[in-house]
């Protein structure tokens, strides 16, 4: 054990990761054997960072975005002091432990977002600078930066392939993001073989095409290669870096380095006795940590609560010269955006007005822009459309990091997880929009979003077939179902403009997970709420928009555009005698979380007749309509046509709907037709 201290601590960062994963039977030794260096070097030399604070404002960020090295960070962060004690990384991989098979966000201290699927931390890293950006353009001041950080993270080549990679490379270049520093861990190894098998790409090249600056590292094990690339990267202002490193998967074990093999299996007993001698290292002790490497990891915790006291003065000293300023800050930060913006929400009360959802949509964002700056977004080239502009404000861009309009370009899924690491970072409230359709190119990001219980607000518009001629490649069928599919997001569906505006309210106050608001492109009436419930029930999920008379014969349900046909249905059941409720019904998730009392009052029980209404796939609604309900569903593609036409053609009028509720209620009747 002679090795010089900073040796020492790498090669005890690699084998407290081989032997966790040894333990686990599972997991990837690869990377954290060949990329301990660079983690070594970041996290004792070069980031501004407090473990006795991960949650510190002004600290570095660190991103593995190839997550399933994530031994190699949960090693790291141990040894830096961080509260993760040597029994959970004893528990790798277990029931109930903190140091899961991939990173997750709020569940271990130091990990700043949820990796594991390629591409995904590299893009949230993008939406971490742009979110720095734009509160420091709010707040720094000429004489007190109170946000200035780096965010730095190690890709892959798995994550250099994903597509994701590229578009968030491609608009973090476009828009100078400077603070961005990422090693490539560039081994030349996949879980097929060689990289060569399917990669040939110059992905420095790549790079420079997309604005950024490009450092290589020969050596990863050459700690003074690394010291010069990272000051290279502090040097240069206007671009985000990406610092190519030479590295070998699975280093120091004789028959798995620079193979397959290394990348996501354990070692083996007699490969790590082989390794450890290898590394001159105790053979016989597994998770072992020389004394000299834990008093040496004691200066990190004493830099970094210098580092955050630092700040903490500097902060002191802008809330006396900038009172106002600071309290903002602080609200921001700890996510208080007041409650001024709500008094600006706008109101319809014409029903003879016909207003399409996303319309509605753009004017309460319009109406509450100046009252919640911290609310900022746009959309993936399809603004005009998803009516996502911020009138009179600017666009945000290299030259003006002020702007809150965001211009994604053509790049839904890099949008979803730029939004994703736009909320991680805080302080800002990210909305996105595009059509429905395309949800299905943000689903991963989507699906993150949920799990890492983060919100971000998509707008999705164009919901159903009554978006018209632009056919079936263009409308929606599956996607309001697959939505609903993935656990905790908030899919709201509002019926009018009225619910439209309360849904953007529950959206703002929501806390927890994403919000898929659901907007029609087609104009819809707004609904009478002289003669039908009020709006402010969408908070309930599902409400009784419109009771006859006593306990109903049957219950007509639906979600947006169909809410209006269904009140036209009533109208003729009651007339033929059938007492009907409509129940508008715009978000399940939050008629889930109602008291079963307030569930048996919408839908009682005694009452077997009911219809669903949705232009979309049934799946799920046989949940609400019970055994002898039925729904008015879409089981196939749209079409190119106006509309209306798809409307009839697809059964979704009036009569369609009057003529299955009396067959669903003669059913529930037991009577046979």
């Amino acid at each position: 054990m002679s090795e010089n201290i900073d040796q020492l601590s790498i090669n005890t960062i690699r084998f407290l990761a081989v032997d966790a994963v040894q333990k686990a039977n599972s997991g990837h030794p690869g990377l954290p054997m060949g990329c301990a260096p660079i983690a070594y070097a970041l996290y004792t030399k070069y980031m501004n960072h407090n473990p006795a604070n991960p949650n510190w404002l002004n600290r570095d960020r660190f991103i593995l975005s190839a997550g399933h090295g994530s031994m190699m960070l949960y090693s790291i962060l141990h040894l830096s002091g961080y509260k993760i004690s040597l029994d959970d990384l004893k528990s790798f991989r277990q029931w109930n432990s903190i140091t899961p098979g991939h990173p997750e966000y709020g569940l271990t201290p130091g990990v700043e977002t949820t990796t594991g699927p390629l591409g995904q931390g590299f893009a949230n890293a993008v939406g971490m600078a742009i979110a720095q950006d734009y509160l420091a353009s709010m707040f720094n001041k000429d004489d007190a930066a109170i946000l200035d950080h780096y965010i730095y993270g190690i890709c892959s080549d798995g994550d250099m392939m994903e597509g994701l990679s590229h578009e968030a490379a491609s608009i973090a270049g476009h828009l100078k993001l400077g603070k961005i520093i990422f090693f490539y861990d560039d081994n030349g190894i996949t879980i097929d073989g060689r990289t060569s098998l399917s990669f040939s790409e110059d992905v420095g090249k790549r790079f420079e095409g997309y604005g950024w600056q490009v450092l290589k590292i020969d050596d990863v094990n050459n700690l003074e290669q690394i010291d010069d690339a990272i000051k290279s990267a502090w040097g240069e202002k206007s671009k985000p870096s990406l610092i190519r490193t030479k590295t070998h998967i699975g280093y120091g074990s004789p028959n798995k380095q620079d193979t397959a093999a290394a990348h996501g299996s354990p070692l083996g007993g007699d490969e790590i006795k082989l390794t450890k001698k290898n590394l001159n290292w105790k053979e016989d002790k597994s998770f072992f940590i020389p004394e000299e490497v834990s008093e040496h990891f004691e200066i990190v915790m004493r830099n970094g609560k210098k580092a955050e006291k630092k700040w903490n003065e500097l902060f002191d000293d802008y809330q006396e010269k900038y009172p106002k300023e600071a309290e903002l800050f602080t609200s921001y930060m700890n996510g208080n955006y007041g409650e001024e913006w709500k008094n600006k929400l706008p109101s319809y009360s014409d029903p003879s007005e016909k207003v399409a959802t996303r319309s509605a949509s753009g004017n309460v964002l319009n109406s509450i822009a100046d009252s919640l700056p911290t609310l900022i977004g746009g959309s993936a080239d399809l603004a005009p459309s998803n009516n996502t502009m911020l009138k009179g404000f600017e666009n945000f861009s290299a030259e003006d990091k002020s702007g809150r309009n965001f211009h994604f370009g053509i790049r839904e899924h890099g949008m979803g997880s730029i939004l994703n690491g736009m909320a991680i970072y805080g302080g800002v409230i990210p909305y996105g929009g595009t059509f429905l359709i395309f949800s299905d190119y943000m689903r991963p990001a989507i699906r993150l979003a949920s799990l890492s219980g983060i919100k971000a607000i998509y707008v999705f518009t164009h919901d159903s077939v009554g978006l018209g001629e632009d056919g079936p490649t263009h409308q929606p069928i599956e996607h309001i179902a697959s939505l609903r599919a993935i656990p905790n997001v908030l899919v709201i569906r509002p019926a009018d403009a009225n619910e439209t505006v309360k849904a953007w309210e529950i959206a703002l106050e929501h806390k927890g997970s994403p919000v898929a608001l659901l907007l029609t492109r087609q104009k819809l009436s707004v609904i009478d709420r002289t003669k039908f419930a009020g709006a402010e029930n969408v908070k309930r999920g599902a409400y009784i928009l419109n009771d006859t008379k006593g306990e109903p014969d049957l219950i007509l349900m639906a979600s947006g555009s169909e809410v209006e046909i269904a009140l036209g249905a009533a109208e003729q059941l009651d007339a033929a005698g059938i007492t009907t409720r409509v129940v508008s019904f715009p978000c399940w998730e939050l008629f889930e979380k109602q008291s079963p009392e307030y569930k048996k009052r919408v839908f009682p029980v005694s009452v077997k007749a009911r219809v669903s209404i949705e232009a979309g796939v049934k799946q799920g609604w046989e949940k609400y309509v019970g055994d002898f309900g039925e729904s008015i569903s879409i089981e196939k593609f749209g079409a190119s046509a106006p509309y209306n036409i798809i409307f009839e053609n697809y059964g979704f009028t009036i009569d369609n709907i009057v003529t299955t509720a009396k067959s669903v209620l003669r059913k529930s009747n037991g009577t046979v037709e």
